[in-house]
């Protein structure tokens, strides 16, 4: 057979059967994954928006799995992504590249199986019955339509799949005809085991050459002790940026009363009714102090809460007992599935207790694994407490089963944090003393190593282990960000309070709303500054503005989109999910500097945990919380190279704070100013030219 194509000659095929142009960064990317899945060394990159980096990483993927006849997984964090990759992006590639390869590369999708509808529960009739209390009439009419069409759609999807159930459906209708991973019987126990479409999704998935998959089930196969995707040698992590957030979320468990009662409910007819007030007592009596704790983290056990959580430890260990194995002697499907879905109620809850009784067992706080609080959540008009517990950290999970087992590369369009890779890096457990520097990279700029090494604890490899090889690159963007964009930071304005939008900042929103001639994004730092700035900008301009909440999020977006004219206000899910070039997003306005909320229990254990070893907490968590957030935000406003505009800060701070400096250094080198009549002036021009 003859000799594969370099990368760079199988990208240059790419590229032109798909109707593109040759793009520098994107070529320096390819070439930076080809060598780091050559030598082992993980990588690093960041890759501006209109790089192309979904060819840039999938080109030396894809060459790798034909040439070693290894798969290669590629993780992404949202839905969006996956289905770019899988409906778009993918088809297109494979057969771009199967001359050059000599066969069409293969690939696959793979969920988790709660992803899928489960045949035995729909057959067997398992569904658990909604809590009443908590739901009205209409709510349950609702599901019970829902369900009763989510069952005669098993006849007719090939997939399963919810992704492609139109319209789709609500999370509790869902959960009547769907299993979790532990619930599910397994393929050697389940009668319906051979049209089973999570199993048919698996198999498919372990014969081809690349693999999509998400980051939360990425994080459950590196915590599982059992394979869920198949041997691979290579991860590609797109949208980076969010891995520590979707690990920590994977992580995180929880107690409460109502989450008792339903655990006691699945057991059902499984076990006595002694066994089960046995349970459901201890669950009341640990509901009940918790009522009368407040809202925020534990930094150890109050009074009466071990001997609580013993109690409700036992009492579930004393219920899984009662039930006894998933398969009994003669039992049929339906016993099976009962069975099943109780013990992994009932296990999972026993597990969270015994984590919660010994996360305190560390008297250095610093050195605990987790971080437990209470919150109180809203269900309707009510406010319940539950208790939480979270990890510290990610970095030595991820460092011990990920980076310990394959090739990893990690990408996004925002990776640096005050001009380096080594803040985010350090929270995947890449610490900066492995780090080869490469020409995008400013090593002058490095973050202290006091504030790095904190974060990668846990289950972190033996101290003289030598710390994983890897290596950053910013493969930089193909836009003039000097000629494009202006970086407005009103000095003069007010510091943002917790109170109310100060006046004057609401008439400089509206001047530059008016200035632009619309054509605004607002991205805030709440769902109150947004309801907020919008009702004030309705009564001093005549633009239209939308707000998030008044109807979906992507209906809003269309909207925003189709009218250059309009506004559109909103927060978190506006900052990173809104891809609208053109002139409809010619101006983007940042309130205020996204820090996290001070009161915030898992981030402020993490800035304490830094604190405690001698770093800068503020710097290493807090800023590079926000750092991310606005370089994300201040990404809404060139999606073309044909695109022009301002991303307008209205925090002083970002102007006159010592950490400012730090800030500015994570966003793209836009043409900076803090005077707003050059601004003012600088839209007007730009909402008088004719785009295109």
């Amino acid at each position: 057979m003859s000799k594969t194509p370099s990368v760079t000659a199988l990208l240059d095929t790419a590229v032109t059967a798909l109707g593109g142009s040759r793009r520098d960064g994107q070529v320096r990317m390819a070439t930076a994954v080809a060598h780091a899945i050559d030598t082992g060394e993980h990588l690093a990159v960041q890759a501006g928006t209109g790089t192309g980096k979904s060819l840039a990483y999938l080109v030396p993927a894809i060459r790798h799995a034909v040439e070693s006849g290894r798969t290669v997984v590629v993780s992404t964090a949202t839905i969006a992504l996956q289905r770019q990759l899988i409906e778009r992006d993918l088809p297109r590639l494979a057969p771009a590249l199967a001359g050059s390869l000599h066969r069409e590369p293969t690939f696959a999708i793979l969920k988790g199986r709660g992803n899928y509808l489960c045949l035995n529960k729909i057959h067997s009739g398992t569904a658990e019955e909604p809590a009443t209390e908590l739901f009205d009439a209409f709510e349950l009419s609702r599901t019970g339509r829902e369900v009763t069409r989510l069952r005669e759609w098993t006849s007719d999807t090939e997939t399963g799949d919810r992704d492609d159930l139109s319209p789709g459906v609500t999370d509790r209708s869902w959960r009547q005809v769907s299993v979790t991973a532990r619930e599910c019987l397994g393929a050697a126990n389940c009668s319906y085991a051979d049209d089973c479409f999570a199993e048919r999704s698996r198999r498919a998935a372990g014969q081809v050459d690349v693999i999509v998959t998400n980051h939360a089930l990425l994080a459950i196969d590196a915590m599982s002790p059992a394979s869920i995707l198949p041997e691979h040698d290579v991860v590609v992590i797109d949208e980076a940026h969010e891995l520590v957030d979707r690990i920590t979320s994977v992580s995180t468990a929880e107690i409460s009363g109502a989450g008792i009662t339903l655990v006691a409910r699945r057991c059902g007819k499984l076990i006595d009714d002694e066994t089960t007030d046995a349970l459901l007592g201890a669950g009341e009596n640990f509901d009940g102090l918790l009522a009368e704790l407040p809202a925020r983290e534990w930094l150890r056990l109050p009074s009466g809460t071990a001997e609580a959580l013993a109690m409700l430890r036992d009492r579930l260990w004393q219920a899984r007992n009662a039930i006894g194995p998933v398969r009994m002697p003669g039992a049929s499907d339906d016993s099976a599935a009962a069975r099943s879905a109780a013990l992994t109620s009932l296990e999972d809850t026993h597990d969270t207790v015994v984590r919660l009784l010994g996360a305190f067992d560390s008297p250095d706080e610093a050195k605990r694994r987790d971080v437990v609080w209470v919150a109180h959540d809203k269900v309707g008009q009510d406010t319940r407490p539950v208790l939480r517990i979270a990890p510290l950290s990610v970095g030595g999970l991820l460092r011990a089963s990920l980076f310990a087992k394959a090739t990893v590369i990690l990408t996004s369009a925002t990776l640096t944090v005050g001009g380096n890779f080594d803040a985010l890096a350090a929270t995947w457990g890449l610490p900066a003393a492995g780090r080869r520097d490469t020409d995008g990279v400013d090593p002058s700029t490095e973050v202290p190593t006091g504030d790095i090494d904190v974060m990668a604890i846990g289950k972190t490899a033996p101290a003289d282990d030598a710390p994983p090889r890897w290596a950053g690159l910013d493969a930089g963007s193909p836009f003039d960000y000097q000629k494009a964009a202006i970086l407005y930071v009103a000095r003069h304005l007010p510091r943002p309070g917790r109170d109310a939008i100060a006046d004057v900042t609401l008439d400089e929103l509206a001047g530059l709303v008016d200035a632009a001639g619309g054509r605004t994004l607002g991205l805030f730092s709440s769902m109150r500054a947004a309801r907020e700035a919008a009702e004030a900008i309705r009564g001093r301009t005549h633009h239209p503005v939308l707000c998030q909440g008044e109807d979906t999020t992507s209906a809003l977006v269309r909207r925003f989109a189709d009218d250059p004219e309009t506004c559109l206000f909103g927060t978190l899910s506006l900052w990173q999910g809104v891809d609208v070039p053109g002139p409809s997003c010619s101006l983007v306005v940042i309130d205020r500097v996204p820090f996290p909320r001070p009161d915030d229990p898992l981030l402020t254990a993490r800035q304490r945990a830094v604190e405690a070893r001698g770093g800068n907490g503020f710097l290493t968590v807090a800023a590079n919380h926000a750092a991310l957030l606005l370089a994300q935000g201040a990404g809404r406003l060139l999606r073309s190279t044909d695109d022009r505009g301002v991303v307008a800060v209205l925090d002083s701070r970002l102007a006159t704070a010592g950490y400012g400096g730090y800030l500015l250094a994570s966003l793209p080198p836009f043409w900076r100013t803090t005077d707003g009549d050059l601004v003012r002036s600088a839209l007007g021009r730009l909402a008088a030219i004719p785009y295109g």
